[in-house]
Order: structure tokens, then C-alpha cells, then sequence
């Protein structure tokens, strides 16, 4: 069924909206890249499987960084795949560094960078201690505000730095005109910079900034209710209340409230099916013929793959795998 949006959009202003084409044109060069392994299958299976896995987000598994950032629903997917995976870390009650926790991202995304990490941790942080320890639910959120609104962030941080500097809020968002005319400051500010800028003026400048954005922004009438509040405010204390804000959150929609992080009850019948078929192995498994305790089960680790492209990374492990038995032969003979 047809969403009422989709109704009232032009078709290619949709398609721009959704993003359609940069999965048209990915799903074309899996499909080019792979021709070989998917031409066993059939084409129409292929885009059949590829564009079931991008409804379910799983599509960005494995992929190369600038592909889990390309859209909204990419990085979205992330996210939630990130937090499906590693929860048990919170759960656990762990405590892990920035370096750590860019571990466990480079696991999903092996390019991921670091300078998204330590900007995440700088939220939790508010400083330049990366080997401080941080909880899994604080980090998260933070990443997910670095990671989903990274644009807008670098925007804002702009934005920040010339209200320190004086500098009218009009004249910041507002584009130089072709007269040349110089922006027009206002008198220094005697205030210092930890005391942060003025929340109103803050807030109209972020405002024009949304309405004009083409990335990803917040809803501006839930940073509004934020910061009305506050007086002034510093750049971190903004980004720790964008990442505390569980309207925000809800809003974004990839993951669940704080009081439900480590609630997945999908993902917990899936491990406890996984617990009952190696338990059922290990009562089944034979005693070993000298009369000991039984053999332990070898068990086979469940894989999580993206539909397609490992396709082109089973080929080369194939290739290595080949290449090591041709060495083992010869090794024998």
C-alpha cells in the first residue's frame, strides 16, 4: 500500500527523498561485480534478496564506511545493528575505552574511522581523555547523535564558535550577498567560553540552520523544548542533552529507550535457540572409546552476511584456502 507521502511527492523528488537510486546503482555494481556467483541464482532473485536486506538493515554489514553513511536508512541500520550485537557489553556491565569500542565498530565496519569515535566519546567525555572508561549506553547514544547527525554537528560547531566571537546570529546564517558588504559583528562578548552562548540566540540559529539543511537535522521543535530551559549553554553541554534527550531518540528511531536498551526479545530467541541446539548436541555427542568423558561438540559459529557482497570476500578466502591446500600437498609430498 502507498503511503499518503508517496502520494503527494513527484516521483523523482520521492526517489531523491528515499535514496532509491544510490541502492539502484549499488545493487547494480554487486550484481556486475558478482555476476559470476549471482548468475546461479538468477538476476530477479538477486534484486529480490538485496532490497529485502536493506528493508531489514542488514544490508550495510560488512560494507566499506562510505557506503554505511551514504543515507539516513544506512546509517539508521547501523546503528541498530551495532546495538543488536553488542548489548550484552551494557548488559554485562563492562566498561570500555574509545579505542575499544572502535574495536567493536571496525568488527561491523572494517574502515570505520576513529575521528567519529573520538568525537562521540568527546560527548561522554567533555575532554581529550580517550583512555577514560565509558559505559555502552552512554557511549551509544552519543554515537548516535555523532554518527546520524554528523553534517549537522560541523554546522553547528560553526555556528557555536561565531556566537563566541560576537558575531550577529542573523549575519551567521544568512549567506554574504554579491555587494560584498562584510558581516557585522556585535561587541565581544565578556563572558568566557565556558560560560558557553546565550540559549535564544543559540536556538534561532539552529532553527534557520534546519530549515535550510538538506542532511539530517533533529526535529527543531525538540531542541526548542530543550533549550528553553537553559540560558546559556557550551557546544558539549548541547550535544550531551541532544544525546540524553529520549524525544530525539524516538524521533531518529533507531534504537529503543535507555530503560529498554537491553531488551531485544527477537535477538534473545534466536540465542536461545542457538543454546538448545548445541545443548542438544553436547547430550547426543558419543563417548570417546577410552571410556572418558564425553568429546566436547564442535561447534559451528554462526555467520551473519549481508546477502551479496561477501560474495566477492568468499571468493578470495577460497582462493587463499586453495592456496594453502596446494601448500599442504606439497608439503606431504
Amino acid at each position: 500500500m502507498l503511503s499518503p507521502e508517496r502520494l503527494s511527492l513527484p516521483g523523482p523528488e520521492y526517489l531523491a527523498q528515499r535514496h532509491v537510486l544510490t541502492y539502484m546503482e549499488d545493487a547494480v555494481s554487486q550484481l556486475l561485480e558478482n555476476r559470476e556467483d549471482i548468475s546461479q541464482y538468477g538476476i530477479a532473485r538477486f534484486f529480490t534478496e538485496y532490497f529485502n536486506s536493506v528493508r531489514q538493515g542488514t544490508h550495510i554489514l560488512f560494507r566499506e564506511f562510505s557506503f554505511v553513511q551514504a543515507t539516513p536508512h544506512n546509517r539508521a541500520s547501523f546503528l541498530r545493528t551495532f546495538w543488536r550485537c553488542f548489548r550484552t557489553v551494557g548488559k554485562n556491565g563492562d566498561l570500555l575505552t574509545a579505542q575499544e569500542y572502535h574495536c567493536l565498530l571496525q568488527l561491523l565496519c572494517p574502515d570505520f574511522p576513529m575521528e567519529l569515535t573520538q568525537k562521540a566519546a568527546r560527548i561522554v567525555l567533555m575532554d581529550d581523555a580517550m583512555d577514560c572508561l565509558m559505559s555502552f549506553s552512554d557511549f551509544l547514544f552519543a554515537f548516535q547523535i555523532q554518527f546520524y547527525y554528523s553534517e549537522f554537528l560541523e554546522s553547528v560547531a560553526g555556528i557555536y564558535q561565531d556566537l563566541l566571537a560576537g558575531k550577529n546570529p542573523n549575519t551567521v546564517i544568512v549567506p554574504t550577498s554579491s555587494s560584498g558588504q562584510h558581516r557585522q559583528r556585535q561587541p565581544p562578548n565578556d563572558c568566557s567560553p565556558l560560560d558557553g552562548v546565550e540559549a535564544s540566540l543559540f536556538y534561532q540559529c539552529l532553527e534557520s540552520l534546519c530549515d535550510r539543511s538538506k542532511y539530517s537535522c533533529p526535529p527543531s521543535a525538540l531542541v526548542k523544548e530543550m533549550l528553553s530551559s537553559a540560558q546559556r549553554l557550551t557546544f558539549y553541554g548541547f550535544l550531551m542533552a541532544l544525546a540524553k534527550d529520549q524525544g530525539i531518540n524516538r524521533a531518529l528511531g533507531a534504537l529503543p529507550d535507555k530503560g529498554d536498551l537491553f531488551l531485544d526479545p527477537t535477538m534473545d530467541q534466536e540465542l536461545e535457540k542457538l543454546i538448545a541446539q548445541v545443548s542438544g548436541l553436547s547430550v547426543s555427542s558419543p563417548t570417546s572409546s577410552s571410556g572418558d568423558t564425553a568429546n566436547l561438540p564442535v561447534r559451528n559459529s554462526p555467520r551473519i552476511n549481508s546477502p551479496w557482497k561477501p560474495l566477492h570476500h568468499r571468493r578470495k578466502m577460497d582462493a587463499e584456502s586453495e592456496g594453502s591446500n596446494e601448500e599442504t600437498d606439497s608439503s606431504e609430498n
